[in-house]
């Protein structure tokens, strides 16, 4: 690409300090030119040339902008995605995608009558953990599966005051780290035939749900998706990230992907150690043997480079509308499984 696009952030809080930022600026087909925030020193110290931008509107009125990431709190993720593309820009949005299905299958609608663009930020498909156990399912190292446990906690038991947690529409868990849980599931094994979920608050004093506990049934096999903001992580004592078990064995991820870690800490794509996860995926078989495969190496760049040359090319997106849409349909009936104490069949109405 000779020319690169110009691509305007909205929202520099931790998504789009942590993740976007820098991730964009790895893809060679992409320049971060302007960003909505009030933040400009910060914004001076990663690097000057970038333009700050007083508001939304500004920004989606600035030609030269191509492309649009939307990294503002959930409840306004819907409107601030078709605004941009009605101001005739491709849109990256942060999950949730939506708040409700129904605004999810909108913004897709208008994504194809405007001819832009539209793609979830589904940057966990490029975690290590999943790349891991996707290979080593693909493989057939255990057989047909039948059942998989996927786990995505932190350890963070006293209520924080944010937006995340506040109980305001978009908070909570299952809205913050349930898309990544579905996102991945949908990509291994599809739609599944029905829901069952438990949502709800467990530390003193939260205003959002904090306990997320979700089944995907399919035919001869569960799913199991489990989201706590109170246990650590495998290696401080909790609930390993993947558990799969299958016909021929078993196959157990310990730990969680180090990128996010990484780019907290100021580790760049392409640094020495970048992506790199040292714990293996334990392979158990049925006369008790373990074997350990070395863990896939964590590329969550690979989103932007490649959103880059869909923008760049119209070369078929890394996330397509179908699939943004589909993980929404599963967040919504988890909640309604939860709320009315029942299993929801899909697909939804």
């Amino acid at each position: 690409m000779t020319t690169r696009i110009r691509v305007g952030l909205v929202g520099y809080g931790m998504a789009g300090r942590v993740f976007h930022a820098p991730l964009i600026r790895a893809s060679p087909g992409l320049e971060l030119a302007a960003i909505v925030t009030s933040r400009v020193e910060e914004v001076a110290t990663l690097d000057p040339a970038i333009r700050c931008v007083a508001s939304a509107e500004a920004l989606l009125a600035d030609m030269s902008i191509q492309a649009v990431v939307v990294a503002t709190p959930s409840a306004t993720h819907a409107a601030m995605a078709a605004d941009a593309m009605r101001a005739g820009k491709h849109v990256v949005v942060d999950k949730p995608f939506a708040l409700s299905l129904d605004e999810a299958r909108s913004l897709a609608a208008l994504a194809r009558s405007s001819g832009r663009q539209l793609a979830a930020f589904h940057n966990r498909r490029f975690d290590s953990d999943f790349l891991s156990i996707r290979a080593a399912i693909g493989a057939g190292v255990i057989g047909r599966v039948t059942h998989f446990e996927s786990h995505f906690d932190r350890f963070r038991p006293q209520v924080r005051d944010r937006w995340r947690e506040d109980g305001s529409a978009g908070s909570g868990v299952w809205f913050d780290l349930g898309p990544h849980l579905v996102d991945q599931a949908l990509v291994l094994f599809g739609r599944p035939l029905a829901v069952s979920a438990d949502i709800v608050a467990l530390r003193p004093g939260s205003a959002s749900d904090d306990w997320a506990h979700v089944v995907l049934r399919y035919d001869g096999m569960r799913v199991v998706l489990h989201a706590s903001l109170n246990a650590p992580d495998a290696g401080g004592g909790g609930s390993p990230r993947f558990a799969v078990h299958g016909d021929k064995g078993s196959l157990v991820k310990r730990r969680l992907d180090r990128q996010e870690a990484q780019l907290i800490a100021g580790m760049r794509t392409g640094d020495a150690g970048w992506g790199v996860d040292p714990d293996p995926v334990e392979v158990y078989d049925g006369d008790g043997g373990v074997t350990r495969l070395p863990a896939a190496t964590g590329c969550q760049e690979q989103l932007y480079r490649q959103l880059a040359d869909t923008w760049a090319t119209g070369s078929n997106p890394p996330i397509s509308l179908d699939e943004a849409v589909a993980v929404q349909e599963v967040i919504e009936a988890a909640w309604i499984s939860a709320r009315e104490d029942r299993v929801v069949a899909l697909p939804l109405p």
